[in-house]
Formats: C-alpha cells, sequence, structure tokens
C-alpha cells in the first residue's frame, strides 16, 4: 500500500505552519489589568512576563496582601489570555484540528 503523498505533504505544511506560530507566539504580548489598573501585566504567547506595572494608589504599607492579591490576579488573567492565544494561533495554523500537546 502506497502512502498518500497529497495526505503526507498536508502534514508536512501544517508542521511549518505550527513550528512558524510558536515561534511568532514569543513575539505576541497579552495584557491584563486588575483593581481598575491596579496592577498590569504584559505577557508573551509563550508565557514569559514582559513587564509589571502598579499604580502607586495600589501600594499601601498597612496592608500588602491586597497588592499581592492584586498581582496574583493580574498575573492568573495574563496566563489565561496567553493560553486563550494560543489556542485561538494554533487552531488557525491546524484548520481547527486537535491536536494533542498543542493546544
Amino acid at each position: 500500500m502506497r502512502p498518500n503523498l497529497n495526505l503526507m505533504k498536508q502534514m508536512q505544511q501544517m508542521q511549518q505552519k505550527i513550528a512558524k506560530v510558536q515561534e511568532d507566539l514569543g513575539n505576541e504580548t497579552v495584557e491584563a489589568s486588575v483593581g481598575g489598573g491596579a496592577v498590569t501585566v504584559v505577557m508573551t504567547g509563550h508565557q514569559k512576563v514582559v513587564s509589571v506595572k502598579i499604580s502607586p494608589e495600589a501600594v499601601d504599607p498597612n496592608d500588602l496582601a491586597m497588592l499581592e492579591d492584586l498581582i496574583i490576579a493580574a498575573m492568573n488573567e495574563a496566563v489565561e489570555k496567553s493560553q486563550q492565544l494560543v489556542t485561538k494561533r494554533m487552531g488557525e495554523a491546524t484548520g481547527g484540528l486537535k491536536i494533542p500537546g498543542l493546544m
């Protein structure tokens, strides 16, 4: 039985698209802001934190727990947005095909 050459070619093209998307995700960012802009986190599609901004109003030496909670919330939201970006970009590259380990 001969392998379907057209199918193999399509799989190679998909692999190339996936590799390109994975590379590009390192340059794409998402931003999450909580507490009315008190804490803002910028993260890449590779889930690397690019920046954390804290407004001066969010810094209360008598209530550091509130600031810590805001940072955690912003980080978690940034991770969620980053994961959504990855799912969207990979879905575009694979034509909606769900590939385990990629999405």
